[in-house]
Order: C-alpha cells, then sequence, then structure tokens
C-alpha cells in the first residue's frame, strides 16, 4: 500500500523511506571520506593518468583551496569553470565549496555572447577555463566577452598555466575559518538553464540539496564504496557534478571519468577499470551497444556493470532490455530538473525490469509531488504539471526575484513545466513539456507517449515529436525518426504500425526519417530546433 497517495488525487506527500537528511557541507564531506576511506580510490582519470584515492584528493583540494584564498577570493563570490570533464574541473569544485564561494558552471559550447551574458549576469569575479575544446579556441570567446564589459571579473586563469600550476601549491592557515563559516544552506553551485525561453536562468543550489539529493539517489540504487562510476555526462551538467561525482563522494566510491564520450573507449573502460555503474543518455547507450560484439553478448561474462542509470521522456524500454542482455545491468531510470538538484523521482531495484523500464520512478525520500491542472490536482492518472516540494527545490534564480516567483509559489511548490500522470502504486510517467503538448482538434496529445509507441517498431531507434501549425485541426504531429543501423521503414508502414496501436488522431500526420538530432553539449535533443526544422518543411 502507497500511503503517501490518499483520495485518489496526484498528490504525493513527501515519505521519509526510513531515511535522514544529511546536514553538511561538501568541503566537510570531503573531509569525512578521506578519513573513512583514505586509501579507495576517488577520482581516476585515466587518460590523464590521474589515480587518485581520497587521501590525496583532500590534500590537494586543500593546497588549491589556499591558492584561491590567496588569489583573493571572497567567500559568497562566484566563481566560473569553462572547461570538459578533466581532473582539474574537480579540484576547483570541492576547493571553491572550502572556501564558500559559489562556483557557476559554464557549457563548454558557449559561444562569445553566451559567455558575456553569463559572467555579466552571474556577477562573476574569477573565470577559470582551458585554452579550447574540440576545435573551440576559448582564449579568442574570452577576450572578445571581455571587449563587451564585465567590470566585476577580476581575474582569468587557464587550467594549465605557470599560475594555476602555482595555485595548486598553495599555503597558509587560513583554510580551517573559512570552512568552518560555511553553511549547510549556503549556495553552492550556480549552474545556467538552457535559455529555449527567454533568457537564461542561473539556478542555485545549494550544499545541503546536492549532497542530500546525490547520497539518496545513491541509497536507493544500493551504490556502496565499492561502486565505480564511469563518468561519461558533462561536469557542467547536474547528472555530472551532482548525481556523478557528489554520487560517489558520498559513498566513497570512485568516480572514473572521460573527457568526451567516446563509445569505443567507454566500453574498453568498463572492463579495465571493472566500471559498476554507468549514468548516460539513451544516445550514448544505443552507441555503445552498436559497438561490435556487444549486441551479441561477447562482454557478458567479464562485465562487472550492474547499472544503468538514465533519464529523460523517451528512454525506449528495447534499449534498456538490451542493456541487460549484453552487460547484465539492470535499469536506473529517473526524473529531475536543475531546479531540484536534480532528481525527482527514481525507480527502486525491488520494483522489478518491467516496472522499471516503463516509468520514471517513485519520488525520493522527502520529497512531494503534485499533479495538476490550473492549480487544482488531477485524479490519478491524468495528465497535468508536475509540481515539486523539498529539500532540493532551488531557493531561486540569481538576482531574478521576478522570475523565481513565476516559478516557485508562495508554499514552496516548484512548478516544472513538466507534464506527468501519477499511478496509484506511486509510479511517476513523464509525457511531455507544457509547450511541447500538440492540441489537434480540441484533444491533446502528448508527444512522449507518440515517441514510446514508435519505438516499439523494430526498425526504430529514435524518435522526437513536435506540434506544427495545421489549418484545419489547429496543430499536427510532425514525427522525425531515427532508424537502427540497417534497418529499413519508411514514413507509410511506420504510420500504418501506429495506427494497430493508436486511435486515428494520435497517429503523426508528418513522419521524416532523419540521420540525427541536433542536440545540445550534454546531449539532450533541441527539440525547439526540430519545431523550427518541421515548420520549414511545412512552409516549403
Amino acid at each position: 500500500m502507497i500511503v503517501a497517495i490518499e483520495g485518489g488525487v496526484s498528490i504525493w506527500a513527501a515519505e521519509s523511506f526510513g531515511a535522514t537528511l544529511l546536514d553538511c557541507t561538501v568541503g566537510d564531506m570531503l573531509d569525512v571520506q578521506a578519513v573513512r576511506f583514505p586509501a579507495h580510490e576517488a577520482i581516476v582519470f585515466p587518460e590523464f593518468g590521474v589515480r587518485w584515492n581520497y587521501a590525496e584528493l583532500r590534500a590537494r583540494v586543500d593546497r588549491l583551496a589556499l591558492g584561491l584564498i590567496g588569489l583573493g577570493i571572497a567567500a559568497g563570490e562566484r566563481v566560473a569553470v569553462l572547461a570538459p570533464n578533466v581532473p582539474e574541473w574537480l579540484l576547483l569544485d570541492y576547493a571553491l565549496a572550502k572556501i564558500g564561494a559559489v562556483l557557476v558552471t559554464v557549457n563548454t559550447g558557449y559561444r562569445q555572447h553566451e559567455l558575456a551574458y553569463l559572467l555579466r549576469q552571474g556577477r562573476v569575479a574569477v573565470l577559470f577555463m582551458v585554452a579550447g575544446y574540440r576545435g573551440t579556441d576559448y582564449r579568442t570567446i574570452v577576450r572578445a566577452a571581455q571587449e563587451t564589459g564585465l567590470p566585476e571579473l577580476r581575474h582569468v586563469v587557464e587550467i594549465g598555466s605557470a599560475a594555476f600550476d602555482e595555485m595548486q601549491h598553495g599555503e597558509g592557515t587560513g583554510l580551517a575559518a573559512r570552512q568552518a563559516a560555511v553553511r549547510p544552506r549556503d549556495v553552492v553551485q550556480i549552474q545556467y538553464t538552457s535559455g529555449t525561453t527567454g533568457a537564461p536562468k542561473g539556478v542555485m543550489l545549494t550544499h545541503r540539496g546536492t549532497l542530500n539529493n546525490a547520497r539518496l539517489m545513491g541509497d536507493r540504487a544500493g551504490f556502496d564504496d565499492t561502486s565505480r562510476l564511469l563518468a561519461v555526462m558533462p561536469l557542467f551538467h547536474t547528472a555530472g557534478c551532482v548525481c556523478n561525482a557528489l554520487g560517489m563522494l558520498v559513498q566513497g566510491g570512485a568516480f572514473v571519468g572521460m573527457t568526451a564520450f567516446d563509445a569505443s573507449a567507454a566500453l574498453a573502460l568498463l572492463g579495465t577499470e571493472r566500471i559498476t555503474v554507468v549514468n548516460a543518455v539513451p544516445t550514448m547507450y544505443l552507441r555503445l551497444l552498436a559497438e561490435p560484439g556487444v549486441a551479441d553478448g561477447a562482454h557478458r561474462a567479464a562485465s562487472t556493470l550492474r547499472t544503468a542509470f538514465t533519464g529523460g521522456t523517451t528512454i525506449p524500454p528495447s534499449m534498456l532490455v538490451a542493456l541487460r542482455d549484453a552487460f547484465g545491468a539492470e535499469p536506473m531510470v529517473i526524473m529531475g530538473m536543475t531546479e531540484a538538484s536534480p532528481l525527482i523521482t527514481q525507480t527502486r531495484p525491488e520494483d522489478g525490469f518491467e516496472r522499471n523500464s516503463t516509468s520514471a520512478g517513485v519520488p525520493l525520500p522527502f520529497t512531494a509531488i503534485k499533479i495538476v491542472e490550473n492549480g487544482v490536482p488531477v485524479p490519478l492518472g491524468e495528465a497535468g504539471e508536475l509540481c515539486i516540494q523539498g529539500y532540493g527545490v532551488t531557493p531561486g534564480y540569481f538576482d531574478m526575484p521576478e522570475r523565481t516567483a513565476e516559478a516557485i509559489d508562495a508554499e514552496g511548490w516548484l512548478h516544472s513545466g513538466d507534464l506527468a500522470t501519477l499511478a496509484a502504486d506511486g509510479t511517476l510517467r513523464i509525457v511531455g513539456r507544457t509547450k511541447d503538448m500538440v492540441i489537434r482538434g480540441g484533444e491533446n496529445l502528448y508527444p512522449a507517449e507518440i515517441e514510446n509507441l514508435l519505438m516499439l517498431h523494430p526498425a526504430v531507434e529514435q524518435v522526437q515529436v513536435v506540434g506544427v501549425p495545421d489549418p484545419d485541426f489547429g496543430e499536427e504531429a510532425f514525427a522525425f525518426v531515427m532508424l537502427r543501423p540497417g534497418a529499413s521503414a519508411d514514413a507509410a508502414s511506420l504510420r500504418e504500425f501506429a495506427r494497430a496501436s493508436f486511435s486515428r488522431h494520435k497517429v503523426p500526420r508528418y513522419i521524416e526519417l532523419v540521420d540525427d538530432f541536433p542536440q545540445t553539449a550534454s546531449g539532450k535533443v533541441k527539440k525547439f530546433e526540430l519545431r523550427e526544422l518541421a515548420r520549414a518543411r511545412m512552409a516549403s
């Protein structure tokens, strides 16, 4: 019996599930783990020859923290990091947390105007950066951003420079006092939203929110100090710096990093590093499964992989089956958003493969959710906007009180913009975004529902559905379909497949086969670009 649901309406009251909340800072947690597990591997980057245990990680972080104090970084000041997944990113992450500064994460795909906006709106005092990445010269971009006028930016420090190397050997006695002054509810990071609608917003995240989210996620998944996580998600995203980095820190496990995802290299690391956990988006898993020998089960016998976790509105159940068959990995499906620190719901191992491969799980401990329409909770099983309340909800958007008030109501409910349903057994399913919903002739069509159905076709690898204007029905569904390598199908056969399972109004009127989808640096599909492409197709 799910006691958190009462009265047949879509409200889940926060449950503890027997857990307790940490009242701790990130810096203090590192110190605790360095004492508990000094010899356990903490940070591993094989491509850089880095293999630090917890004792060494703490020593390196403390020296860098003293170097940051020497640079004049004050508590509460905002410090941006523009770099891919490299060991120094994590050193800066933990060192800034220790001295009470705020890390502002920077998307590695940013260009001059985006970076200038972040540095100005975030009132950033110091920027740490690499020289370049994937053919992009960050030095040129930063200089161009500075020319726009950034009066609060005092220092730009290049990772790998002599100045940064010297900073990593900081000395002095000021760290203990700085660290003792940091409080669990202080802001530890600011992460900027993608800004697909309006200007990007800086989401403030706290020590308490991120640490507890990482710990409760790991506890539910069964992670422990023997866990070894292959980290392929970017550190500038909460999936990388919270779920992956803090997820291993709070358990005493090992974070095994890659600068960028490469399927062949990832497959090799699964074996050489005895990986037990992978966190990746579906696109990455599909590329991994396409590697020679994987689909045939050649790696299953030697695999140490226990958990494959992923999130998003469209997760092919067939992909989760393939991961289990290829590596013996059980699925862990998550649903989250940056503003929630980030995870809201997560599947549970005891609920079984079938249930876990078709839902986003149940709320994490100490997290309340409700599904509403026009502010009123809807009956169980009906779609509405997902709202969240609990320890993980952001204190707000940096220097944007109006936008904060729009997202978080007076009772502390965060309005997600996600369309979801809540079942009687407590499982959450995401059916789309409020702005993604297609209204055809007065009928609500949920893109995720159509995507999930079309992905049951044996030739289909991925699907993205958007709405396009229609003179007769107001809107129609337009499906972009990517086929599996070597498979064949056409729009007519896919439409016929949909008709066999869907009522007529849910069958996409338009279907286009594509080779890939436009993606963000974190692997999310840019649906707004697909929507623009679909409308361009209609106009041509």
